[in-house]
């Protein structure tokens, strides 16, 4: 055997591995296929419409519960199926 023949099978295995690996991340990225929304959309912006209504305060709140809970009636929050 000669060396010539002995140094391209030694440059066989990186190329064909970086051949591969570049293959298999083209397939599985699509780089050239992909959508890049951020270049190729066009989104205009508008103005801000509305308004900046105030509906209700709570600000400086005595009271420690809220009107109409029934913690302590715990009967009627606990209804129980069946025959008893």
């Amino acid at each position: 055997m000669s060396d010539d023949s002995g140094l391209w099978l030694l440059l066989a295995g990186p190329a064909s591995a970086t051949a591969l690996y570049w293959g298999l991340y083209r397939y599985y990225r699509n780089t050239d296929k992909s959508h890049a929304f951020e270049r190729e959309t066009t989104v205009e912006a508008k103005p801000v419409t509305g308004s900046d209504r105030q509906v209700d305060t709570n600000n400086g709140t005595k009271e420690t519960r809220i009107r109409g809970d029934n913690v302590r009636e715990y009967r009627k929050r606990v209804v129980r199926g069946g025959g008893g």
